[in-house]
């Protein structure tokens, strides 16, 4: 039994399925973390969900941004955007299936036996595993809930609040926490985003730094996996710190990790460009 991560897939299913024969990766024994994005900008979403969600029992998965802007689209709060491929999962037959299931997964999941967390965009410095398994409770439970998730949804989008704050009530509260785990690439030691900069770690603005470069980040203890940051080409330079989308989408490549080795695999997604 192997135990592998995956970087953001976006609907490139046939890079995905490339690095699984490598390999030979059995979904009968073998586990798949998944860091989101799973759909999105890629030429086959709905096939690479459905791929997913036969061998959901195999997966580990944590929702990234297109994730949760598919679960938008589809309950007709967010209009779909230029160059989303999305559509295609909303008219499918099975799209009720494909999204109950979607919409029941995690946004960080940690392993305590390995010490490691999976998380989509990161962990902001000021929280300890512990409470951002706590916050990312908040928001999962919200998801599920059958009366909440179109108010959750309607309210998600927005890059205020920039930062957390423990008197923060209803949407603004759970807006702040899906910003964090989904979008974050850069913030301040006390956790205030800057939501706009997506280039590479060496471009943060004047006050900012890579969330997972504060010298008093609370989780320098744990080994965190996450995608969402394709700048950065797979390379966070720091501790612990394992960098997995290394932008397939955009026509570079898809990287695969065993988690218990390290051992990194690629695979060329020149053919997605």
């Amino acid at each position: 039994m192997a135990t592998y991560a995956v970087g953001d897939i976006q609907g490139c299913i046939k890079p995905l399925q490339c690095l699984l024969e490598r390999v030979d990766f059995d979904p009968a024994k073998d586990k798949l973390w998944l860091v989101g994005d799973l759909v999105n900008r890629g030429p086959d979403s709905l096939g690479t969900l459905r791929y997913l969600y036969n061998i959901r029992e195999s997966l580990v998965c944590v929702l990234g941004n297109h994730d949760l802007h598919l679960l938008a689209v589809a309950n007709n709060i967010e209009r779909l955007k230029k160059g989303d491929t999305l559509k295609e999962i909303i008219e499918a037959p099975d799209a009720a299936d494909l999204l109950d299931w979607l919409r029941h997964q995690k946004l960080l999941h940690y392993d305590e036996d390995r010490n490691t967390a999976l998380v989509h965009a990161g962990i902001p410095p000021q929280w300890s595993i512990d409470k951002a398994l706590r916050r990312a409770a908040e928001v999962e439970e919200a998801l599920r809930d059958d009366a909440r998730f179109p108010l959750f949804l309607d309210g998600m989008y927005g890059n205020e609040p920039a930062k957390w704050n423990g008197e923060l009530q209803g949407v603004s509260r759970l807006r702040v926490i899906t910003n964090y785990f989904t979008r974050m690439r850069f913030c301040k030691a006390d956790g205030t985003l800057d939501l706009k900069t997506k280039e590479g770690a060496d471009s943060a603005p004047a006050g900012y730094a890579p969330w997972f470069s504060h010298k008093l980040r609370k989780t320098r203890e744990q080994r965190i996996i996450f995608g969402h940051w394709a700048a950065l080409e797979g390379q966070a330079n720091e501790p612990g710190i394992v960098a997995l989308d290394t932008g397939c989408v955009w026509g570079a490549s898809m990287t695969l990790m065993n988690i218990d080795s390290g051992i990194k695999y690629n695979c060329d997604c020149m053919e997605q460009a």
